[in-house]
């Protein structure tokens, strides 16, 4: 990511809402690094900017949100990411998680529905310099075939198919399975041929 390029008027509040994610127990470096170096007030309405920095969801445009920055710390801790992992992406939304992701993985291929979203997500990673990343406009519910396996695939959408609560899959070298029900979370519905 290109230091120079990213405003620095919200330092405070980054690390204010750093502090609030370790007293909660997010202890992984390599997370809390992202969350210090990955402005998310780019990634949200100048309407609720002033808002960035608290651990909330906010409105996106299209009827879409932005998660609580510790949904987003849950999920990538969860992944225990080493550097350099090749991740799927399901719903970009605003790119503020895929920036994240890109501060922690290899390769990170993202997918958004919405168009709209879709070009300001790209627009706002391009400014930043990001250049592990490659974005796609279309239908996430059916994954990105052409580049599997991934490493690692978040979904930052609820699917008709999968329980409600986070779920982690991990599957270890001999291909053994095992499904972990994390915690509670809520997302806006899974727009696609495989979701809603």
């Amino acid at each position: 990511m290109d230091a120079g390029r990213i405003d620095t008027s919200y330092h405070r509040d980054r690390r204010r809402l750093i502090e609030g994610l370790q007293s909660g127990g997010l202890l992984d470096l390599a997370v809390l690094h992202a969350f210090d170096v990955v402005p998310r007030h780019m990634f949200v309405p100048d309407a609720v900017r002033h808002r960035a920095y608290e651990d909330t969801a906010l409105p996106l445009d299209h009827g879409q949100t932005i998660s609580r920055p510790a949904v987003h710390a849950l999920h990538l801790s969860l992944a225990k990411f080493q550097g350099s992992e090749k991740v799927l992406e399901v719903g970009t939304g605003s790119g503020y998680q895929t920036a994240l992701l890109s501060q922690l993985a290899g390769r990170v291929y993202s997918i958004e529905t919405v168009p709209e979203l879709a070009q300001a997500a790209r627009g706002r990673l391009s400014d930043l310099g990001l250049m592990n990343v490659i974005l796609r406009t279309g239908d996430g519910s059916a994954g990105w075939p052409e580049e599997a396996p991934f490493d690692v695939i978040l979904v930052g959408a609820a699917a008709p198919r999968v329980p409600q609560s986070l779920l982690r899959i991990t599957c270890d070298a001999d291909g053994a399975v095992e499904e972990e029900e994390i915690d509670a979370a809520q997302f806006v519905p899974l727009i696609g041929r495989e979701g809603w």
